[in-house]
């Protein structure tokens, strides 16, 4: 009998798409406040503004699961975008961050990131306007200048808003760049970054952030995501990566059949395996196991010979050969487990480690910064504030000063008033 599945179940699930969807057309500007959009899906209002500030969606789970569970980061979470640029010979484009916050932290461009790479920050840690107009100046035009193949270039954008506005037009007119927006819900089937690119980062950066919730990470915070996001960077914009992207999407070399043949769904039958006995397992050369696999194969093997050799029904060598077989394998996985557990601790103390020596110092800035930039900033010397004027206007060099020590103020009588003492010692306290 299949499982009973609530009333409320459904109705979360329900609203969790709509919530999705909300939250898709408040980042990409179609819909302009957080009230509109709640309205416009019928979903409750405190609810998609805790959603839109970060705050963790309650999960609807399956009753069957299937294939290898992934852990979940406990806590709230905070939007960070990264805006991806890739062209069709294999390059990359330095890419932008972008954080959620008002000031940026020192420590942020004391992760080793390249020196190319921007940081900017937003309200809520999506792109805006203007963060789209100094990426189209700061990262596109420059990086593209070089790689430019005759005159005009093409770029392939989504719908999004800030790719809209009449200054981003005027300044790729201005630089010989066609902006060429995609239809809306057309992404996983046109863009090169959805189709192959973002689906390997998505999975080595998961892989990334299990691995340290196995250590004990109970939280993944900015030091942690300028950590992990450039290794799992380069697995996944490697060059191969992203030609075969644009040649899952028809764009280079041009095929329109490649997209157009993934809209008709055709059933095929598999063809049946291949039922032609291996050689190998004639060849037994006996060689000490060092891991779980080669055990298995080993013990297999020996199985084999053992079945070639004797004629007659089992015999109780079997029976023990399987039991010293578990044995191993118990013994050969509990070591595997402990090997790997004491590496990852070693790599996430070194990582606290690492991340306890970087600078909190705040920086002051309006507009993104690369991390060059950055750098720079944080090395300059922090400037002593002098007091021009104290006291009746007499301008007083605290320069020579010595410095104070700070006293606490004198005790005062909650009873009485009186300064020097308490209540708990006052003369005129009456008990």
């Amino acid at each position: 009998m299949p499982p009973i599945r609530s009333q409320s179940s459904q109705k979360l699930a329900n609203q969790e798409g709509k919530v999705l969807l909300a939250l898709s057309d408040l980042q990409n500007d179609r819909v302009k406040s957080i009230r509109a959009a709640a309205k416009l899906y019928d979903i409750p209002y405190r609810t998609l503004a805790a959603r839109a500030n970060g705050r963790a969606a309650r999960v609807v789970t399956r009753t069957e699961y299937y294939g290898r569970r992934s852990i979940l980061q406990p806590g709230n979470r905070e939007w960070v975008t990264a805006i991806e640029t890739i062209c069709a010979d294999g390059y990359s484009l330095p890419p932008c961050i972008i954080f959620k916050g008002q000031i940026y932290i020192a420590g942020w461009f004391e992760s080793n990131l390249p020196s190319n790479w921007r940081i900017e920050i937003s309200n809520n840690g999506w792109t805006t306007d203007e963060i789209g107009l100094r990426w189209l100046q700061k990262i596109f035009i420059p990086h593209t200048n070089s790689r430019v193949r005759g005159r005009f270039r093409l770029l392939i954008l989504d719908g999004h808003g800030s790719h809209l506005t009449p200054q981003f037009d005027r300044i790729c007119a201005e630089n010989n760049i066609i902006p060429l927006c995609m239809p809306s819900h057309s992404s996983h089937l046109l863009q090169p970054l959805d189709v192959g690119c973002f689906a390997v980062l998505k999975r080595v950066y998961s892989r990334f952030v299990s691995d340290l919730a196995r250590t004990g990470y109970n939280h993944i915070d900015k030091f942690d995501f300028l950590a992990d996001y450039p290794r799992a960077r380069i697995e996944a914009f490697q060059p191969n990566i992203v030609q075969n992207s644009f040649a899952a999407t028809g764009i280079v070399p041009v095929d329109a059949n490649r997209v157009l043949s993934k809209l008709n769904i055709s059933l095929r039958t598999p063809s049946p395996p291949s039922s032609r006995p291996s050689s190998r397992s004639s060849q037994f050369t006996p060689k000490t196991p060092r891991t779980v696999a080669q055990l298995r194969k080993q013990a297999k093997m020996m199985k084999d010979l053992i079945d070639r050799r004797s004629k007659s029904p089992p015999s109780p060598l079997k029976l023990v050969f399987d039991q010293i077989l578990k044995g191993h394998y118990q013994a050969l996985h509990h070591t595997a487990l402990l090997v790997k557990e004491n590496a990852d601790l070693r790599a996430a103390n070194e990582k606290k480690r690492q991340k306890r020596l970087r600078s909190t110092r705040h920086i002051v800035h309006k507009g993104g910064l690369s991390i060059e930039e950055g750098l720079q900033l944080a090395q300059q010397p922090i400037q002593p504030v002098e007091a021009d004027k104290v006291g009746s206007h007499e301008e007083v060099d605290l320069s020579n000063q010595p410095i104070q020590p700070a006293r606490r103020a004198p005790s005062t009588c909650s009873g009485c008033g009186q300064i020097g003492h308490r209540i708990t010692s006052c003369k005129n306290r009456i008990i």
